[in-house]
């Protein structure tokens, strides 16, 4: 066998192992996104019913009048609603946003892993990247804090596309207060009857009403909750570190360190701009809670609520947001990554 057989054989031969290699990679990423896709949407779903009753509290005072408004605060609220409905009206219009918040929980932490993945490909060297993709997902260099914050924007703003007709269903549900409608024309029974409504009323544009509020909120709010989380694990882990000789990686830390991570994620998020989230419920509710025909933009929204209170009506309901944030996301959080040490 001569020389150019020899070269032709070992060509064929790299070849065959780097198409192997790509396609090992291929695969692995894709079982990566499936158990995001399924971690992300069980520990969405398992939040959901923690957070839902605060949600619908916050939604109530964000939206009541600014010049007559029902409640006192989030106590008040929570009495009315209770005489008047009783416990299941907290849970008013939960189907819809129970399964947004699976769809979103799963785009979120499937769109973080995919954009980290795309960053380390564009920041890292052809060498070392071929060294990385020999190590196991948790065993790869961390990447630095301000590009776990773009991944966590990134994953945000994409969410939103998700989120934003289903926010509007369940703001349009949470704000009827039993049978005492406080809309505008119809009352809705149901999110099959507002998806209807606003399909007839307004075509397809209709269900984005409010998608630059939900746009600006889940992107910088993604930032915050993955920057967060991730900034306190790096925190406990060089702590652990510090007293043991062991590497010490985030599949170590204990259950109590990552709800804490959570929580401070949680808290920052909700925390970091309540004010576009209160500027988004009121657009997503203009038509059951004003008398004026017209749907004031972003701005004229944010006008008319400081022209009506300063920056007062910008904060109603945020003390009980961030409450409430702080158990969802620690739940929400240790629920996914106890399912990815064991079932990823």
């Amino acid at each position: 066998m001569d020389s150019k057989q020899n070269s032709t054989i070992l060509t064929d031969n790299t070849l065959f192992v780097q198409h192997a290699k790509v396609e090992l990679e291929q695969k692995s990423n894709l079982r990566r996104q499936i158990d995001d896709l399924l971690f992300g949407s069980f520990a969405g779903m398992v939040g959901k019913f923690v957070e839902y009753p605060f949600d619908t509290i916050k939604v109530r005072l964000q939206t009541q009048p600014l010049d007559h408004p029902y409640f006192s605060g989030p106590w008040d609220c929570f009495k009315a609603t209770l005489k008047q409905e009783g416990l299941k009206g907290f849970f008013t219009g939960m189907s819809s946003p129970l399964v947004g918040s699976m769809v979103e929980n799963a785009a979120l932490f499937v769109g973080y892993r995919q954009v980290q993945r795309i960053i380390r490909e564009n920041s890292t060297s052809s060498q070392e990247l071929e060294r990385q993709r020999s190590l196991p997902e948790d065993e790869l260099p961390p990447l630095s804090i301000s590009q776990l914050v773009l991944a966590g924007g990134a994953s945000g703003a994409m969410a939103s596309v998700i989120l934003t007709p289903v926010e509007l269903i369940k703001c349009k549900l949470q704000v009827q207060i039993g049978s005492q409608t406080i809309t505008h024309g119809v009352k809705f029974t149901g999110p099959f009857h507002v998806i209807r409504h606003v399909f007839q009323s307004h075509g397809l544009n209709g269900f984005y009403r409010g998608f630059v509020a939900t746009l600006l909120r889940e992107a910088g709010g993604g930032a915050f909750w993955f920057g967060t989380y991730e900034y306190t694990c790096a925190h406990f882990i060089q702590y652990r570190q510090s007293k043991s000789d062991k590497t010490v990686l985030k599949k170590d830390l204990t259950p109590y360190e990552l709800m804490a991570a959570g929580a401070l994620g949680g808290m920052a998020y909700n925390f970091s701009l309540f004010p576009v989230d209160v500027i988004k419920s009121h657009m997503q509710t203009d038509e059951q809670l004003t008398t004026a025909s017209r749907q004031r933009s972003f701005v004229q929204t944010a006008k008319e609520l400081y022209a009506h209170g300063g920056y007062k009506p910008f904060y109603r309901g945020c003390g009980i947001t961030v409450a409430r944030s702080a158990p969802t996301s620690a739940i929400i959080f240790l629920t996914y990554e106890l399912l990815s040490r064991h079932f990823g």
